[in-house]
């Protein structure tokens, strides 16, 4: 018997209905069709304004504080972030500023972006991989971005993106499965 891969997916926007909710939970449901996972979605605006009011982690009340832990404890983790004004959100880089600096060494993360227009897809490559560079972790090659195009009423509606998503599921797969085998030997 498999142990799942503790999946944990962080959604990094802060409203509902949102797109960077849907990519995550389609990203989600493709790599369980390749993988044993034990899924965890944190939404970001679930947690933002006690995470926003908190200076250190000391502060925080413990819902907050179990989120965290989820995040530290990973087998894989899968970041995603609507851009806003170029960059991802001041609360997403908060989140990961009250993670203990060695929490995700090696951990391999895919990467996620929705945004109004393919002009900020470069968000993958320019600011959350050096963010989770800086943190030690291990950013997959292939991230998956979408523009406001790629989806109808919050729902996936184009080719291509399901196919980003399937290509990314399946070149991460093999990679997160050993090193879930590493981690278990």
């Amino acid at each position: 018997m498999t142990t799942p891969i503790r999946l944990v997916a962080i959604s990094g926007g802060a409203w509902r209905p949102s797109r960077t909710l849907v990519l995550v939970e389609a990203i989600v449901a493709e790599l369980g069709s390749l993988l044993a996972v034990e899924p965890h979605i944190i939404e970001l605006g679930e947690i933002a304004r006690p995470l926003g009011a908190a200076l250190t982690r000391q502060e925080l009340p413990a819902e907050v504080e179990r989120q965290l832990r989820e995040i530290e404890g990973a087998d894989l983790l899968l970041v995603a972030s609507p851009v806003y004004r170029g960059s991802y959100p001041g609360h997403l880089k908060h989140l990961f500023d009250l993670l203990d600096i060695d929490a995700l060494v090696d951990t391999p993360v895919l990467l996620a972006a929705t945004g109004g227009s393919e002009r900020h897809a470069l968000v993958l490559d320019h600011q959350l991989r050096p963010l989770l560079s800086f943190l030690q972790a291990l950013t997959l090659p292939i991230g998956v971005y979408a523009s406001e195009a790629d989806f109808v009423d919050y729902k996936v509606a184009s080719e291509t993106l399901r196919q980003r998503i399937r290509l990314a599921a399946e070149r991460a797969a093999p990679l997160f499965d050993a090193q879930r085998l590493r981690k278990t030997a």
